[in-house]
């Protein structure tokens, strides 16, 4: 996938380094437990973020659900899940944006660094 809105296309960055390895750590401190450390979700409670269409084709969504969460059905891959995901209103948009380019150049995706400044504007328009 090419470089898009948000991604910034250099993965040697300096700043997408710093990106990366703070997404990781803000990862496992926060989302590993349900979507566990390999990505791959656990059954049917928490969907995965590994092979994700739902991950692939709805950036802000995700961005969105970091931090305010959703309540109701979330088809991915095909599946359904209903078990709510809460929100985690504390994250500041940059550590938002660093889990994200963690989640966004992992699992076989190379996407680049997540803006700061784009997420903060994405969050801004959250529901």
């Amino acid at each position: 996938m090419a470089c898009q809105l948000l991604f910034s296309c250099s993965t040697k960055e300096p700043k997408f380094q710093q990106y990366y390895v703070q997404g990781e750590q803000l990862y496992i401190k926060n989302c590993s437990n349900c979507h566990q450390k390999d990505g791959k979700g656990l059954g049917l409670l928490y969907p995965p973020l590994d092979q994700s269409d739902y991950v692939d084709k709805n950036l802000h969504e995700v961005l969105c659900l970091m931090r305010h969460g959703k309540e109701g059905q979330l088809i991915v891959n095909g599946k359904k899940f209903n078990k709510p995901m809460r929100g985690i209103p504390s994250l500041t948009d940059l550590e938002i944006a660093e889990i994200a380019t963690y989640i966004y150049n992992t699992w076989d995706r190379q996407h680049g660094i997540i803006d700061v400044k784009e997420t903060a504007s994405v969050l801004n328009s959250c529901k």
